[in-house]
């Protein structure tokens, strides 16, 4: 908001009770924000990764920028591919992540892993504009995930910006 991009923040919890089932509760919460807003052009899905190695070890992927520890983020989109068809903002959607892994290296080199590029939807089907963004791992601290949200806003506001300007 301050970058005078508006934004809308939900913080519902769709997994709350169960994973399963998690992405069609977020569904209903998106189309009822589109359905309210219709000028909604980017919805992010933004929260923890899950990386557990084989012998249940968590694992925390940091980077150190600026003499402090940062999450490193992970940028995943869908496509139409396998049992996936009917998703038709795919390649806006795979633009809009390649712009931000982009924005993100050069601003502060190995902050995001690389691209998660899937057949899946993530709803991303909803807007032109939609990503999924895993901020670490669930064994990052807080506040190495703040520090992340902060260095990801600086990276997000000239994409953004770019995509006013199309």
């Amino acid at each position: 908001n301050a970058a005078g991009i508006v934004t809308l923040h939900d913080e519902t919890l769709h997994d709350k009770d169960a994973y399963n089932g998690s992405y069609e509760r977020a569904r209903k919460t998106i189309q009822s924000y589109l359905d309210k807003y219709p000028s909604i052009d980017v919805v992010l899905d933004i929260h923890r990764d899950a990386i557990t190695y084989d012998d249940g070890t968590k694992v925390s992927p940091t980077i150190e920028i600026d003499g402090k520890k940062a999450a490193q983020i992970m940028i995943a989109t869908g496509c139409n591919s396998g049992n996936v068809t009917d998703h038709d903002n795919w390649i806006e959607n795979f633009r809009f992540a390649i712009r931000l892994q982009k924005s993100c290296e050069e601003k502060y080199g190995k902050f995001s892993r690389p691209l998660y590029f899937v057949s899946k939807k993530y709803n991303h089907d909803l807007t032109p504009g939609s990503l999924l963004i895993e901020m670490g791992s669930e064994a990052n601290t807080l506040e190495q995930v703040k520090y992340s949200a902060e260095l990801l806003s600086n990276a997000l506001i000239p994409v953004l910006e770019g995509l006013q300007a199309d």
